[in-house]
Order: C-alpha cells, then sequence, then structure tokens
C-alpha cells in the first residue's frame, strides 16, 4: 500500500482470533538485548497460561559493535518474520522495548507476512514502530502490552491478568478504567492508535506510518524523557499536522520525564487547544500494572469517568 491509498482518517481494522489453551505464542526481540533469567521467567509465566510459548533462535543475541541491539538488524527481522509466517504460531509477542525496530522493519517482506494471515502482535515502547506498520501493512488490529521479558510484566499480576483476558477472553475487557481524571473534559469516538510519543515523532515521512491521527482516539505516553524533548516531540507532531482531526486523547504514563506536574502543564499547553477530550494518567505504557490496550478497534473515549470503551472484543 503506497500514501496515496491510504484512509484519510483511522478506520477500525482487521481483528486476530483470539488465543485457546495450548496456543504457540512466539518470543522476539526485534530491538534491545534480553537478560536471558528474564526470557525464561516470561516463558515460563506464559506456560502457566497453558500456552506453548517458543523463544526466537536470535532472541538473546546481542550486537558485535552496538550491544543495544538485541543481534544484527537482519537477524532480528528474520525472527519476527519466521514467526509470523509459521502457520504454527497463534501470536508474537516481543520479548522487550529498548531500541531498534526502525533499522529492521524495512527489511521485512510484507507482501510474505500479509499472505500468512492474521495473528496476535503484543508490545509496546519501541515497539510502536511495529503497531504503526502492522496497521499501514496488514491493516490489523495490535496488542498495545506488557512484553514477555519486562520487569513491569513480570513483578505485576494486574498487567499479567489484564494481557491474559485480553488474549484468552476479550469480552470481559471491553472496557478499559483508569484512576486518573480528565485534562479536558468529555467524550469522544474514534479508532484506537499511538504508543510511544518519541517513536510516534520519529516515525513521521518514513513508509509504514499514517499521515495523521485524523478520526483516531489517540494513545501517548513515554519513558525518561525530559520535559522540553516531549515538548519537542509534540511541537513536531503538531506542526506537521498529525494531530489534525484527532477525536480524543488517552494519556498513559510519563515515567522518569520529572515532576508530573510539570509535565502535565506541557501536554495542557501542546494538547488543550485541540478542543477534544483528553483523560490523564489512564494507567498505559511503562508503569506497574499497564492495561492492554488494542490499537485499532472502535471505541469511546468518556474523559470524565476514566473509561474507554471497546465497541467490540479486541480479538475475534
Amino acid at each position: 500500500m503506497n500514501r496515496t491509498e491510504w484512509p484519510s482518517r483511522a478506520e477500525p481494522l482487521r481483528r486476530p482470533p483470539r488465543l485457546g489453551p495450548g496456543a504457540r505464542v512466539a518470543v522476539v526481540a526485534p530491538s534491545g538485548p534480553v537478560p536471558e533469567e528474564r526470557l525464561q521467567a516470561g516463558l515460563d509465566v506464559l506456560r502457566g497460561w497453558d500456552l506453548d510459548p517458543v523463544a526466537a533462535p536470535h532472541v538473546l543475541d546481542r550486537h558485535g559493535e552496538f550491544d543495544y541491539l538485541a543481534g544484527t538488524d537482519a537477524d532480528r527481522a528474520a525472527d519476527l518474520q519466521a514467526a509470523w509466517c509459521d502457520p504454527a504460531v497463534d501470536a508474537v509477542i516481543c520479548a522487550r522495548g529498548g531500541y531498534g525496530v526502525q533499522r529492521m522493519v524495512d527489511l521485512l517482506d510484507w507482501t510474505a507476512m500479509r499472505a500468512a494471515g492474521p495473528k496476535v502482535l503484543v508490545g509496546f515502547s519501541d515497539i510502536t514502530a511495529l503497531h504503526e506498520a502492522f496497521a499501514t501493512r496488514l491493516g490489523l488490529v495490535t496488542l498495545h502490552g506488557p512484553m514477555a521479558a519486562g520487569v513491569d510484566f513480570l513483578k505485576n499480576t494486574r498487567a499479567q491478568e489484564h494481557l491474559k483476558a485480553t488474549l484468552f477472553a476479550p469480552e470481559t475487557v471491553r472496557t478499559l478504567a483508569s484512576d486518573g481524571t480528565a485534562l479536558a473534559p468529555g467524550r469522544a469516538r474514534g479508532v484506537t492508535l499511538g504508543g510511544c510519543l518519541a517513536l510516534l515523532a520519529a516515525d513521521l515521512g518514513t513508509p509504514h506510518t499514517r499521515p495523521s491521527a485524523r478520526g483516531g482516539l489517540l494513545c501517548l505516553e513515554d519513558v525518561g524523557e525530559e520535559p522540553y524533548r516531549l515538548d519537542r516531540y509534540l511541537t513536531q507532531l503538531s506542526r506537521a499536522g498529525w494531530f489534525d482531526g484527532v477525536s480524543g486523547l488517552l494519556l498513559g504514563s510519563w515515567a522518569q520525564c520529572g515532576p508530573y506536574e510539570k509535565v502535565r502543564a506541557l501536554l495542557a499547553d501542546r494538547l488543550g487547544a485541540l478542543g477534544v477530550p483528553v483523560a490523564e494518567q489512564f494507567g498505559f505504557g511503562h508503569c506497574d500494572g499497564a492495561l492492554t490496550v488494542p490499537f485499532g478497534v472502535t471505541a469511546e473515549l468518556d474523559a470524565d469517568a476514566g473509561t474507554l470503551t471497546l465497541d467490540e472484543p479486541a480479538l475475534s
């Protein structure tokens, strides 16, 4: 699909099938290197759900020169593509984020992956670049949720249980509720999308991202970014027209981004002029007990109540 063929606004995407007992799940590392003990702990959690997890061949690799990468770009791409195209694999869960997807995403054979049919993809943070690519190239709903070797997943029962419910019984988690408040009140309907703010800004102008979030309920979060950097990303997206026509916003965690009152003031300054409902501290992203948010589904946001209600379950 080229740019001229992309919809002018966010549209609902095809839902992959839910998982059942015994489903095979491939764990891949498309970004940063994965500690072996955390990988094994994550595989144990998945086995405890009666899944059949398999680690990709290069999941524990580390790049010989750039140690922030989980092996070479070619090997990381090959692992993801092989897992996706394997008919015995029902879902692909990323091991962790970090950095690296943007280096390997252009190496994927999207024609072959599209022919493999719909499956579940789970991840967040750097995996934002894959969420956008899977939306634009495969037209699939994906899950912005905790990753198999992530500390937040291994140490938090709430994060585990919400992901498990989304995978196995998605009709039970059609309403996502937060403890946050409304940065801007009101209700809005649209198609969910988004992810890590820095990655969305970095993806601008690339072949695998939408031209804007028009018609969407845009989810934003980040970690370890000083307020001036968040300002830069928000301003860049705004100047590029990426916020034009957005229906509403959900703001997740801003861990290690400075005092929240300063971050909140910045978010109000940069996003308040959009004139749409904005829910803050919605409980997804780099935080304890992170919710799993499906991207590509039509939903209603009630910023005052702090709820996101999906029109239909995330998975079919």
